[in-house]
């Protein structure tokens, strides 16, 4: 009996991955924009490997609770983090982490990334990027931006923009996207940064302007809307950014096997449509992409912070 479980052994321990089902964590609420993205994932991973896999949604403290999770969980391939752009901005926000970023976790694919724009109300005498620029340099601490919030993606954006482009504005923080949108839109707040996808269908009714996109090229669904270098400003690029990350210490065999996956699934022409109705473009490629990028973000937020004197509410 003992001779049969130890020849047993190494093929247990051979086991193709994954050999039983995979948790996908989201450290955001069911029904967010990162969640339908893991679910899109989970569903593919699951028609391939035939093998359960489960979104578990861990919301809370901007992501932190969902990352620490993961951080702390067996590092065999069986727990995942989907994560975003708030991963790196919340280092600079937070005094203490209760994970590293970079240590406690090893990247495998930058999953897909949206535009963001810059928009004003279509009364509003700033027509053109410049023209606003103008505008508010005419009236420094006058004028007033919205957000989602502070500390949020839109908020540091808009900060990072006020530092490159030497102008002066007003945070304005709401609770919502709906309600700050709504106060842009009726010329009650002057402008405010989104993602381009939700601006979208107010621009095309005339109830917002777009200003200007600040990707590194235009964007195809609004082709006219220029970017700030193409208007002479400091080529800065920013854009929300969804990625995937496991526990550090996974294998790299099941790494580099998850970030193949990720790659094929992003490939197909569903995959392709289900990302651009949330306004989203798959990217890809390997694990040291993201890598990158990380570290791009994570030095990039507290810069914008420290200078801004923002601070965590």
């Amino acid at each position: 009996m003992y001779a049969a479980l130890l020849a047993a052994a190494p093929a247990l321990a051979q086991q193709p991955y994954p050999g039983r089902p995979v948790t996908i964590v989201v450290p955001f609420s069911p029904g967010t924009g990162i969640d339908i993205l893991a679910r899109t994932l989970g569903e593919r991973f699951n028609a391939r490997w035939s093998v359960p896999v489960v979104v578990e949604n861990r919301p809370g403290a901007s992501g932190n609770i969902g990352a620490e999770a993961a951080a702390h969980a067996a590092p065999d391939g069986y727990t995942l983090l989907m994560t975003a752009t708030s991963f790196a901005t919340n280092v600079a926000l937070a005094r203490q982490l209760p994970y590293d970023p970079q240590k406690s976790f090893a990247p495998v694919a930058v999953v897909a990334t949206g535009t963001l724009a810059l928009v004003v109300a279509p009364t509003s005498p700033g027509k053109t990027i410049k023209e606003f620029v103008e505008l508010v340099r005419a009236k420094p601490g006058a004028l007033n931006y919205a957000s989602t919030g502070n500390g949020t993606v839109q908020h540091l954006t808009m900060e990072l923009l006020k530092q490159a482009l030497g102008i002066d504005l007003v945070h304005v923080p709401y609770k919502a996207n709906a309600g700050a949108i709504t106060d842009v839109a009726g010329g009650h707040v002057e402008a405010m940064i989104t993602p381009l996808h939700t601006a979208g269908p107010l621009v095309k009714q005339n109830r917002l302007r777009m200003l200007a996109v600040l990707s590194a090229e235009r964007s195809p669904v609004f082709p006219s809307v220029p970017t700030l270098k193409e208007e002479g400003f400091p080529d800065l690029e920013v854009a929300v950014w969804y990625a995937m990350l496991v526990p550090a210490g996974t294998p790299q065999p099941v790494v580099a096997q998850l970030n193949s996956e990720v790659q094929e699934i992003l490939s197909t022409h569903e995959v392709q449509e289900a990302l651009a109705k949330q306004g989203l473009a798959p990217v890809g490629g390997p694990p040291e992409r993201l890598a990158e990028l990380l570290r791009s973000e994570l030095a990039r937020w507290p810069r914008v912070v420290a200078k801004a004197g923002i601070k965590a509410d």
